[in-house]
């Protein structure tokens, strides 16, 4: 089958951005500041927070769930994108990361929008729908520990909506997902996880070579 993608080096990368990169200026400064961190790499790229924001808009999503926030690029992108009522709740358990992110929330005037959590994600999501708010979120972003990317699925897929959907970051793993020399926990956490959700039929999906890879899950 003839090939239908083009290899994006970094000229082409850097063109993406300059065509087509809308960032505020409080998402270009926490960027920055993150660039600067031991983990940097743990931050998402800015066209996928641009994406998913597109993607919070074209479905005019309301409440929304992310799991994995570290310096809150992405929490403040789907914040921005939200609606004046809307909501974020935010899970994570590294109080010294999400300071940062409380810092630009504020700044960003956006503080009120979001909520943070900080506990176990699968604990945080269990208490929502223990409190009966199963199906009533609309959005879904899951970017945490990789080994447990399949229980955070299965608690965002029961409370999210029909229609609803989640989106789930570094499903490629650098590639190492295709590379059956490579053998680590993380890396057969994510092929497992792609595999299941291959098959699961309660949902739409699709995989885009976005950044490391992501995937969108319409619960059907």
């Amino acid at each position: 089958m003839a090939s239908k993608y083009i290899s994006l080096d970094q000229g082409l990368y850097e063109y993406v951005l300059a065509s087509s990169l809308r960032e505020s200026p409080a998402l270009a400064l926490l960027r920055e500041e993150t660039a600067a961190l031991p983990m940097a790499m743990m931050q998402i790229a800015p066209e996928q927070g641009q994406f998913m924001a597109l993607l919070v808009k074209l479905m005019g999503a309301r409440r929304a769930i992310e799991v994995g926030v570290y310096t809150g690029y992405s929490a403040l992108a789907v914040a921005e994108a939200l609606p004046d009522d809307g909501q974020l709740i935010a899970c994570d358990i590294n109080a010294e990361t999400t300071a940062i992110a409380q810092r630009y929330w504020r700044q960003a005037g956006l503080a009120n929008k979001i909520d943070l959590r900080l506990a176990p994600a699968a604990q945080t999501l269990q208490a929502l729908l223990d409190d009966g708010q199963a199906q009533s979120f609309d959005f879904a972003f899951i970017d945490a520990d990789k080994t447990a990317y399949g229980e955070y699925y299965e608690l965002c897929l029961a409370l999210l909506r029909p229609g609803g959907l989640i989106v789930v970051d570094n499903v490629l793993w650098g590639g190492a997902v295709a590379d059956a020399s490579t053998g680590d926990a993380d890396t057969q956490a994510i092929r497992l996880f792609n595999a299941q959700l291959r098959i699961d039929q309660r949902v739409d999906l699709s995989l885009l070579p976005l950044a490391d890879g992501l995937s969108l899950i319409r619960k059907c």
